[in-house]
């Protein structure tokens, strides 16, 4: 008995567990990915900052200057594209938060007459399509070919956001909207004060999506838009490398110069926004995939 209880007092040892190999390769794994990731995005912002074209890797540029940057700011054949990419993004983005957290919200109302019937229908939309010439003649219909507003139609309501939306309404309990009803609030009262409280993180990875799809349409401009003052950033940023078509200002610029500063200015806005809306973005995408 004393043997037993001296043993009970005696400190556990903690056995000290080594470094597994299994961590060790997948450090070094994610850290040759972050590399590959990193260095072509490093080589962009540095040359775009090097007033001597090059095409080797530089840590830093040779001979630093904001000249592309400059160029891209005072010359209109480049600043209006930009311009118009950032009203439509905004726009478009606002729009297909509109329509995907009314749309989400009203197919999660069980009790709505033909709930189920356009649940389908609009799923449908999702594997099949009517094709390119029955699109752009229903753009046409609507006055939106040759016009940039087309950006903000056309991804106006994006059926996979929406149901991402609608996933996210369905996980909220069904207590509060109990609760709501019970104080006298209209369905639409509900929506606005008790869903969209709770519903940050959805809404800023949708809208993350949607912003990201609107800012990097190039195709749709590419088919519908021919006036050279309504179409977007990329479009121009095409124009710019595959044709040549580099504007002629008073800046000492090299073409490459110029070429890596519009790449640096058509991704900047998402490198900055996104590491604030990465958490958001990541709940957004596990939207739906389990089910309590």
């Amino acid at each position: 008995m004393a043997d037993i209880q001296k043993k009970a007092a005696e400190p556990k040892l903690h056995k000290k567990s080594g470094i597994k190999v299994f961590d060790v390769v997948n450090y070094i794994v994610f850290a040759i990915i972050a590399l590959i990731v990193i260095i072509p995005i490093w080589k962009v912002i540095v040359d775009s900052f090097n007033a001597v074209g090059v095409y080797q890797f530089r840590l830093w540029p040779s001979e630093p200057t904001f000249a592309g940057y400059l160029t891209i700011m005072s010359t209109a054949k480049l600043a209006r594209p930009f311009i118009n990419s950032v009203v439509t993004t905004v726009l478009g983005t606002l729009v297909g938060l509109i329509m995907s957290t009314l749309g989400g919200y009203v197919l999660n109302q069980y009790e709505m007459p033909g709930r189920n019937a356009m649940s389908y229908f609009l799923l449908i939309t999702m594997i099949f399509s009517g094709g390119m010439i029955p699109e752009y003649l229903v753009m046409k219909q609507l006055h939106l070919v040759d016009s940039m507003w087309i950006l903000v139609v056309k991804h106006g309501m994006n059926v996979y956001n929406l149901v991402l939306m609608k996933n996210f309404f369905e996980g909220i309990p069904g207590s509060l909207y109990e609760a709501a009803k019970l104080d006298g609030c209209s369905p639409m009262q509900i929506f606005y004060k008790v869903v969209l409280p709770l519903s940050k993180a959805a809404l800023a990875s949708v809208g993350l999506m949607f912003a990201v799809t609107v800012w990097n349409d190039y195709s749709t401009v590419q088919i519908y838009i021919t006036n050279p003052t309504q179409v977007n950033f990329q479009y121009m940023l095409r124009v710019m490398i595959m044709d040549g078509d580099t504007p002629t200002t008073a800046y000492k610029v090299s073409q490459n110069t110029l070429y890596y500063a519009s790449i640096v200015c058509a991704i900047l806005p998402f490198m900055v926004a996104y590491p604030f809306l990465q958490q958001y973005f990541v709940t957004g995408v596990n939207v739906g995939a389990v089910k309590e």
